[in-house]
């Protein structure tokens, strides 16, 4: 995996958000953790940067360690026996990637690669568990990001089957942008045709449909997101459907 690693001290001065050796935590669940929590999993942590195809884990290889995302995008990938793939999850600084961990599984059935070059803090698979026998926060957050990450692959799923390629591929481009908080986008044709389950020649005319109503531009390598507005309307149901789900659990567990 192609990584840079700092090994952690906990900082803070008492102003903006706590720092792991010398870089801001931005992910919202460690953020959101009581200070009793925060001081037993940050000196587990280990701030890492992760390029852009990392691979995080295989599907059925031992997952060693768990990831809060910090910045960038990770995709979760079903992968078939004859080697295609397609995308059923996005995980951004909102989440974790290594969920079976949570649960008492050593391995998980999808495969996790850095989309979008990241940063994040990463924990080893056993220092989890011992964390979370004495983090209620902490197990009930990831929990409840279990649920999340289900319904949002369950929702793909029936866009994926039902929608036509341009929806989706406005579909994707928002949650992506949810979570990176830019409007630039860097991607080729060829991983948006395997993050949509589809071939590179549709995602080259729904692009292309999507640029000449003025919402995106597309260069290669790069999507440029013009109009928001425009864009949440051109998307297909499925966007609007986890939007809402997500905000209502949320509003439930305050």
């Amino acid at each position: 995996m192609a990584e840079k690693i700092s090994r952690v001290r906990l900082k803070s001065d008492g102003q903006g958000p706590p720092l792991i050796d010398g870089q801001p935590v931005n992910n919202e669940i460690l953020l959101s953790l009581p200070a009793r929590e925060r001081d037993l999993i940050f000196p587990q942590l280990t701030y890492l940067e992760l390029k852009t195809y990392s691979v995080l884990h295989e599907p059925g290889e031992p997952i060693k360690f768990g990831y809060f995302l910090n910045s960038g995008l990770a995709s979760v990938l079903t992968v078939l026996a004859e080697g295609k793939s397609v995308e059923v999850g996005l995980t951004g600084r909102e989440g974790f990637v290594g969920l079976p961990l949570i649960v008492g599984f050593s391995t998980s059935p999808t495969r996790t690669v850095i989309q979008i070059e990241a940063s994040g803090f990463r924990i080893n698979a056993k220092n989890l568990m011992q964390v979370m026998r004495q983090s209620p926060g902490l197990e009930n957050r990831l929990q409840r990001y279990v649920q999340i990450l289900g319904m949002q692959g369950t929702q793909v799923a029936a866009c994926n089957r039902l929608h036509e390629v341009d929806e989706r591929l406005a579909r994707w481009l928002l949650m992506c942008q949810d979570r990176i908080g830019s409007n630039f986008v860097p991607l080729t044709q060829e991983f948006l045709a395997h993050m949509l389950g589809t071939r590179r020649a549709s995602v080259t005319v729904a692009a292309g449909i999507l640029q000449k109503a003025g919402l995106i531009t597309y260069q290669r390598g790069h999507v440029n997101i013009v109009d928001r507005v425009q864009l949440e309307t051109a998307s297909c149901e499925c966007y609007e459907m986890m939007k809402q789900q997500t905000r209502k659990w949320r509003s439930e567990s305050v």
